[in-house]
């Protein structure tokens, strides 16, 4: 039989659209309406997102080309002294402790104030620390700061910058900062270069040239990018790393933050303008202390 034989099916047919149609933009408006009171009970949750941060900063007695490092005299302070007095000034941070497991590291760090961790000697990097000293603390924090004792200048805005990167990335699990790369610093592998995509995300990390172009030259137009070693993690995700196998890309680069890519995790890069003045040989040391006294930072 033909839906429409007369009129008053036709009305009828019309009408039933009609309804159809109806509910359907009712139920339209339900839903967006739902959406949008979702949405705003997320966005209100959001600005508490990832709000507990510690700061941690490992320190190991035993390094390979600085032995001892941490304790190491910088205008009459330990040079862990002088990164927990700059890492105190950042505002984003709830709590600062020194996660080591040398005995005279703790012993200085309690002498001038410092909250410390005591962790295992098995620890193969500094995220394995943060993760042992998080698990130590027996506090629930978000975001964990890992703060690097060798960069005693190091500015606490730049550890402002990483957690509120990593607080409006949802995605990212990993939060770190790059500065612009000097030219006479393009071939020192001390000095890890970085690439990221038009988002902010890292896409690799190397101790060679990164790019390299086919001169093999320094490119003078080309906006090089120096890693700073301060970074930090979503406190569920450290644990998760910590449980994850060495890469081989991390072990040939010998870059802890390469087996965060090689496992498919992103990581937010933010740019800063900062003077990088880490301390990874003796000869170091004498330049710090150069620019402080410039600086008044004595």
């Amino acid at each position: 039989m033909s839906t429409r034989s007369s009129s008053s099916t036709s009305s009828s047919s019309s009408c039933g659209s009609s309804a159809t149609t109806i509910a359907w933009i009712g139920y339209g408006i339900a839903a967006i309406t739902a959406a949008a009171i979702g949405a705003r009970f997320y966005l209100g949750r959001a600005t508490k997102f990832r709000s507990r941060v510690v700061g941690i900063i490992p320190a190991r007695f035993a390094s390979s080309r600085f032995e001892g490092k941490p304790l190491v005299q910088i205008l009459g302070k330990p040079m862990i002294q002088r990164t927990w007095e700059r890492a105190k000034l950042a505002g984003s941070l709830d709590h600062i402790v020194v996660a080591t497991d040398d005995d005279k590291i703790a012993e200085c760090c309690r002498g001038f104030g410092a909250d410390v961790v005591m962790t295992s000697v098995s620890c193969r990097n500094g995220t394995e620390r943060c993760n042992e000293a998080l698990q130590k603390l027996g506090k629930k924090y978000d975001i964990v700061v890992n703060i690097q004792g060798d960069e005693p200048l190091l500015e606490p805005e730049i550890i402002d910058g990483i957690v509120k990167a990593l607080q409006d990335a949802p995605d990212a699990v990993f939060s770190t900062a790059v500065t612009s790369l000097k030219s006479e610093d393009a071939f020192d592998p001390n000095r890890v270069k970085c690439v990221m995509d038009n988002r902010g995300y890292a896409i690799y990390f190397s101790r060679g040239l990164l790019p390299y172009n086919k001169l093999g030259k320094v490119n003078p137009q080309f906006p090089y990018w120096l890693h700073l070693g301060i970074q930090s993690y979503d406190s569920k995700f450290l644990q998760i790393y910590s449980e994850l196998e060495p890469t081989p890309l991390q072990l040939e680069e010998d870059l802890e933050q390469l087996k965060v890519l090689e496992n498919g995790y992103k990581m937010k890069v933010i740019k800063v303008d900062h003077e990088a003045h880490g301390v990874d040989i003796p000869e170091d040391v004498e330049k710090i202390e150069s620019l402080m006294r410039q600086n008044n930072l004595s």
